[in-house]
């Protein structure tokens, strides 16, 4: 079924939303690097002053995720490209360490309704959810992928404040862009009535959420973990093969995530043609071989193995959203999104307090890697005793204007 103009505009302007909710971290620690003498701190203070933003990227989800279910997703979406740019704004005019965490941690707080809010609604409004999710999650991908680039140049050709100040407003544009489309009739919810659902078993039930929460908390640390140590394992391994300190260095991150998060239509058409938990153990399973293959190697063969494990990491995001969609009743979807990401963006952040303790006590990553390793191939075994999925009765899905 081809979707309707609605639906379409639904993606767009979430996988938009997805683009900009990635942006601004990875961003800020290539403005670190600049900051320790113009507030006049050590660098790793700086580093510190996003903390108060990550937690409550994570704890605030839920409450998101409630309002959208219990109000409305666009209002929350409104809310979310407002006080998302803004707070950007505000963290390139702030002027103290106490102002750039206050500024960081509004950043977080409007940060966090993207994901409950935006995923659940642009799922809610898709007829095909695996393409959706894999069109979105490249989006999403796309945000690290240019941010150090976008950072670099900005900070090149003008200051630090220009790094959160230009793309803030661009975010409160497009969130202007919404509401005009809201307003005039481009942008209104489709009830996509789903025949080929089979009614969910309680049991069923309890078990993909026991096994969803444990295979996000494995995944979402191995992604910090990553996040956190490529780029000093890549200045060390890849003896400059893109390039001259921190710009080859960025290159090749850039290349390494840009991959990843295009690789996520591939896998989001695979989410819709194939058995998902199948999909689903089946990449997190191949994060395992590939990390393995990273640990010790330089060159090109460190770089492929690095491109490869968050590939498959990242990769097997539109499986999992599309397992949580399907197991959870349309009026809860955004709350259980919510507390998806306080698992995501919280708890799994100690995967970057981990890796810095390893290598300071090890003097690299590869006890990191090797635990990660181990704990992906275990998960990946739990997840194949996800239930089978019940043979559909009714092929397809229906749209309707909502109510």
């Amino acid at each position: 079924m081809t979707a309707s103009p609605s639906a379409t505009a639904i993606v767009g302007f979430s996988s938009i939303g997805h683009f900009y909710n990635h942006l601004f971290e990875p961003m800020y620690f290539v403005v670190a690097l600049v900051l320790p003498p113009i507030l006049n701190i050590p660098y790793e203070q700086v580093l510190t002053l996003i903390i108060a933003g990550k937690l409550l990227t994570g704890l605030f989800a839920p409450v998101a995720g409630w309002l959208a279910d219990r109000w409305s997703a666009p209002g929350m979406m409104v809310i979310y490209f407002f006080g998302f740019g803004l707070s950007a704004v505000a963290v390139g005019l702030a002027s103290t360490p106490w102002q750039i965490t206050l500024a960081l941690a509004t950043l977080g707080a409007f940060g966090s309704i993207y994901h409950p809010v935006g995923i659940a609604w642009m799922v809610q409004n898709s007829q095909n959810r695996g393409k959706a999710l894999g069109i979105n999650g490249m989006f999403g991908g796309l945000g690290p992928a240019l941010a150090g680039v976008f950072a670099g140049a900005l900070l090149e050709w003008s200051s630090w404040r220009t790094v959160f100040i230009i793309p803030g407003i661009i975010v409160m544009a497009t969130g202007a862009a919404f509401v005009w489309a809201m307003l005039n009739g481009k942008l209104k919810d489709v009830k996509i009535i789903r025949h080929a659902e089979p009614k969910l078993d309680m049991n069923d039930t309890v078990k993909v959420y026991i096994v969803l929460t444990l295979a996000m908390l494995v995944g979402g640390m191995f992604y910090q973990v990553a996040q956190s140590s490529l780029p000093k394992v890549f200045e060390e391994g890849l003896g400059g093969m893109f390039g001259d300190g921190t710009s080859g260095v960025g290159l090749a991150i850039m290349l390494v995530y840009g991959v990843g998060g295009v690789m996520q239509i591939v896998t989001g058409n695979m989410a819709d043609k194939y058995p998902l938990k199948w999909v689903y153990a089946l990449f997190i399973f191949l994060q395992a071989p590939f990390i393995l293959m990273a640990m010790g190697a330089s060159g090109m063969v460190l770089f492929i193995a690095a491109m490869m494990m968050v590939t498959f990491n990242i990769g097997a995001l539109p499986a999992e959203n599309s397992l949580l969609a399907k197991y959870t009743p349309g009026k809860w979807q955004a709350t259980a999104y919510g507390m998806k990401f306080i698992i995501s963006f919280t708890f799994s952040a100690l995967g970057i307090y981990l890796t810095a303790k390893v290598k300071e006590a090890t003097g690299s990553f590869d006890g990191m890697y090797l635990a990660m390793a181990i704990a992906l191939f275990v998960m990946a075994l739990v997840t194949t005793t996800l239930p089978a999925e019940k043979r559909r009765t009714v092929e397809g899905v229906a749209a309707v204007p909502a109510e």
